[in-house]
């Protein structure tokens, strides 16, 4: 694993000096003070990613009682788990006696989640079945020992979690995009593939690098080659006109061209960021994949193609990029301050099978490709940002206006609060 210099000198005081510097310099990238610091790291996970909206998962994750899985973020595990009511939980995998971990494995089912350390034991739901020997302590009451839990839901199949007991209801701020997303039929699809590439960099670098296509171009050449979004607007109008003039009539799906961006500082709440729009592929291209050739079945709805991409955001950092007869989940997850999972998950129609329907190889060709390249480039990025010559320079307003909004909403979420 590639080491970065830490920051010996930190403070908080330092922080709100760095805040305020970067502010006065607004426009340009981040100092390196951001990505280095395990002060800045700590800070974030307090005040941004425990206090957002996450993707956990799918339902098909969890089809029976007593299925679970875990979703780690930083030290933390969270255990997700669909109880005897159907109801889907988000469990914190520590044991409310001496905190030991509950569950080790990533993935099984259990009926109940029993601790390894002194045999206390959780009902599928966290509330504690029994505590050995524990009416030996006056006043000892279950109730009040109950796994902790995060906020739980689930939209179109998709579950978030939210850590914040406090944060504002998310169901009803991802309504707002679900005429573009409902017709996907997420509920019942099935997961073809998914994999995690560890990416030895700061969160922030490799989710600016997917917030904007000014690299496009020039590092991922199979996706430039298809999409219209490595492109500045004005030289992809007319594509994109003429799709949205056919995309309901080819598709079948009314308001599948929904555009509404509501993301970071204009999110309807904090970490409740919600996004879409459907950009053109150029012309004789269908799908995401090699040559735009279709390689599933038709998705939800759909009743044909109209040679485009759904673009989705859930949250700061998950987002899909969705054909017609395949979705791509991207989700990234801070684990230290110089190290990320990139997790992409690849959904087909739910009734698909490999082999007959689908070739596994030919579905994850392109963005496995891109990931891959995604990977290299964002571990060069981060070598440069740690340099003790970086010296930020300025976004691009268009191809990078994305990242000028995070990087508002972000220094906004950091600031030391007015005394």
């Amino acid at each position: 694993m590639t080491s970065i210099a830490t920051e010996p000198e930190d403070s908080l005081q330092r922080l709100a000096e760095q805040v305020a510097v970067q502010r006065a310099r607004p426009g340009f990238a981040m100092d390196a003070y951001f990505y280095r610091s395990q002060l800045v790291y700590r800070k974030e996970l307090d005040e941004i990613l425990y206090r957002s909206w996450l993707y956990a998962g799918h339902v098909s994750q969890l089809p029976n009682p007593g299925d679970y899985f875990l979703f780690d973020l930083g030290e933390d595990s969270i255990i997700l788990v669909r109880a005897g009511d159907g109801a889907v939980h988000a469990l914190m995998n520590v044991c409310r006696h001496r905190g030991s971990r509950l569950c080790e494995a990533a993935q099984g089912n259990r009926k109940t989640f029993a601790c390894p350390y002194h045999g206390w034991v959780y009902n599928l739901d966290g509330s504690l079945k029994a505590a050995r020997d524990m009416a030996a302590k006056p006043g000892f009451d279950p109730a009040d020992y109950g796994l902790k839990r995060a906020q739980c839901l689930v939209f179109e199949g998709l579950i978030f979690i939210n850590a914040d007991s406090a944060a504002a209801d998310f169901h009803s701020v991802l309504n707002r995009i679900a005429p573009a997303l409902r017709p996907y039929g997420l509920p019942t699809a099935k997961i073809a593939h998914r994999q995690v590439y560890p990416v030895e960099a700061n969160w922030k670098l490799v989710l600016e690098n997917y917030l904007e296509c000014y690299h496009c171009a020039t590092a991922h050449r199979a996706y430039a080659k298809l999409h219209t979004l490595a492109e500045l607007g004005e030289k992809v109008e007319r594509i994109n006109a003429a799709m949205h003039e056919r995309a309901e009539a080819q598709t079948g799906v009314q308001g599948i061209a929904l555009d509404l961006y509501q993301a970071y500082g204009t999110a309807p709440a904090f970490g409740a960021c919600i996004y879409t729009s459907r950009y053109a592929l150029y012309d004789g291209f269908q799908t995401g994949s090699k040559g735009g050739r279709p390689v599933a079945p038709l998705m939800g709805d759909f009743k044909g193609y109209d040679g485009a991409a759904g673009d989705f955001q859930f949250g700061p950092l998950a987002f899909m990029l969705n054909y017609p007869d395949h979705c791509v989940l991207y989700r990234f997850t801070p684990r230290s301050p110089a190290s990320t999972d990139m997790e992409v998950v690849w959904f087909v129609r739910g009734d698909a099978e490999a082999g007959r329907d689908y070739d596994r190889d030919a579905l994850i060709w392109l963005w496995d490709r891109t990931s891959v390249e995604d990977k290299h480039i964002i571990e060069r990025n981060s070598a440069g940002v740690n340099s003790r010559f970086f010296e930020p320079g300025p976004y691009h307003p268009e191809h990078e206006s994305a990242c000028l909004d995070f990087v508002d909403w972000y220094l906004t979420a950091m600031a030391p609060l007015e005394t």
